[in-house]
């Protein structure tokens, strides 16, 4: 792309557009959020015409063009080099993308995702720390049933994408990437309770090596090649064709983050909002989860003395512990960054969502526990010293706060499953299909405007009439609306 500086003889026009295709006399491209046509040459803040940011509304701004514009003067706005920062792309290395091998790659990760996901199911019934099984303790088997089941959801869709030319595949390695991710830090601390204290049983074994299978998986069908991938059109545009619905700004088609793979990229500025309040609450969540959440107040009958005492801070633990806590910490941001980042953003909301799982779970499990009934033998007191001993279990305000992070991360999943998916331009054919040119649905502010709907009659005579054209141009030249450098730019 090409910026248009003042003292060029093109002039200058809004910063927020971007041309595809210029004339003799005029020019369409993208403003923000619509499709407009503005004379070639003049310093302008409006279009003469403008139609919706839609497939519709791109069809009839093309009509409209070649009707007032010279067929054969129009041709593709080449874009020049411009030096900015981009963030590199993700693509995997040559020897796990081998060409051809794209279907056995994702068949791999779903049989290993439902291998984990059985392993899992069968380590809820042994021993799991010391003689206990998760299957025994309400508060720990919930949220192990969680992760089974949005893995079991993730092998799901990952299978499907066997069959099917969709994303679905790909949403579904995400999904579980996410949940792989956030759950390492609480299995390893997990393991970490074993090796500063011992206990270790046949339950973790197997949690563990079920995590580790539907981790493999994830990663392995997120590297495969998708079969999607292959029908996005590639940089020889056919004309009159329409880059899919996923394509967006900064990713032409057939390119990563099109609708093909999807990888990293820079988003649009309207969206830098949603992102800084989803990273916001992603750092908010994990601050949350440090500080201790369960309260204990103790009281003696005899004497009406009582001593209110919290557990579990996540730095309070052996070294081991702290560890997983810490690298729970580390995931859940750096998700939510990626996610943030991910184009397209439906496939970013799959990733975030993977991770939301095991927090929401976390939440889940300190409600339940809370609703036991504390027994002295948590705090090492005999049932002897116990007498007379009444023990309420409660959560801190921090929890609630911790509460409201993760329905934060939730609202920011849900906006990135609805954000609208910008198309790109069309590669339109040169000369209009037969028929009947629709006329501007709305045109710019000022003079501008209104020479652009009435200098022109029919399309022969806007194409023949250089009077017209000429007033058309005199009256952009009148706009005093100012703007900034507009973008240029060629759209496959």
């Amino acid at each position: 792309m090409g910026n248009r500086g003042t003292s060029m003889e093109a002039g200058t026009v809004p910063d927020k557009v971007s041309i595809s295709h210029r004339g003799a006399k005029y020019e369409i491209g993208r403003g923000k959020r619509y499709y407009g046509i503005w004379v070639a040459g003049a310093p302008e803040s409006d279009p003469v015409d403008r139609w919706p940011e839609t497939r519709e509304g791109w069809e009839q701004a093309w009509g409209r063009f070649v009707a007032i514009e010279k067929p054969e003067t129009i041709a593709p706005v080449q874009k020049t080099p411009r030096t900015r920062f981009k963030l590199p792309r993700m693509t995997a290395p040559a020897a796990l993308r081998p060409r051809g091998r794209g279907p056995a790659w994702t068949a791999a990760g779903a049989g290993l995702l439902g291998l984990g996901v059985l392993l899992g199911l069968i380590g809820l019934f042994p021993s799991y720390i010391g003689t206990h099984s998760l299957a025994a303790q309400t508060e720990q088997l919930v949220p192990h049933l969680l992760y089974l089941l949005t893995w079991a959801v993730s092998a799901v869709l990952v299978a499907g994408g066997l069959r099917a030319r969709s994303g679905g595949a790909r949403i579904g390695a995400l999904l579980g990437a996410g949940l792989s991710a956030v759950t390492f830090g609480l299995f390893f601390a997990d393991l970490g309770q074993v090796i500063a204290y011992g206990g270790l049983g046949a339950g973790l074994v197997l949690s563990l090596l079920g995590w580790l299978a539907c981790a493999v998986g994830s990663v392995a069908a997120l590297i495969a090649p998708s079969r999607a991938a292959a029908t996005v059109p590639g940089s020889a545009a056919v004309p009159g064709s329409v880059a899919p619905a996923s394509a967006e700004p900064g990713n032409p088609p057939g390119r990563v983050g099109s609708g093909g793979w999807g990888a990293p990229s820079r988003p649009r500025a309207t969206d830098a909002g949603p992102i800084a309040l989803l990273l916001l609450a992603a750092v908010g969540t994990v601050a949350a989860f440090v500080p201790s959440w369960d309260t204990y107040t103790l009281t003696q009958a005899s004497t009406g003395a009582s001593q209110t005492v919290t557990a579990g801070n996540a730095f309070a633990s052996p070294a081991p512990v702290i560890a997983g806590n810490v690298a729970v910490i580390v995931a859940v941001v750096g998700v939510a960054v990626l996610a943030a980042l991910w184009r397209p953003a439906r496939q970013g909301a799959a990733l975030l969502a993977g991770a939301i799982v095991p927090l929401a779970a976390q939440a889940i499990s300190a409600l339940i526990q809370a609703s036991e009934p504390a027994t002295p033998a948590m705090f090492g007191i005999s049932q002897s010293q116990a007498a007379g001993l009444t023990i309420s279990s409660g959560l801190t305000p921090i929890f609630w706060v911790y509460c409201v992070f993760v329905i934060s991360l939730l609202i920011s999943c849900a906006w990135m499953l609805t954000a609208p998916q910008y198309q790109a331009m069309p590669a339109a054919p040169l000369y209009p299909a037969p028929g009947h040119v629709p006329p501007a649905q709305s045109a710019g502010t000022g003079e501008a405007a209104d020479s652009g709907a009435d200098n022109s009659d029919t399309a022969a005579e806007a194409r023949d009439s250089e009077a017209g054209a000429d007033d058309n141009k005199a009256s952009h030249d009148g706009d005093t609306n100012g703007g900034e450098d507009r973008e240029e730019s060629t759209y496959a």
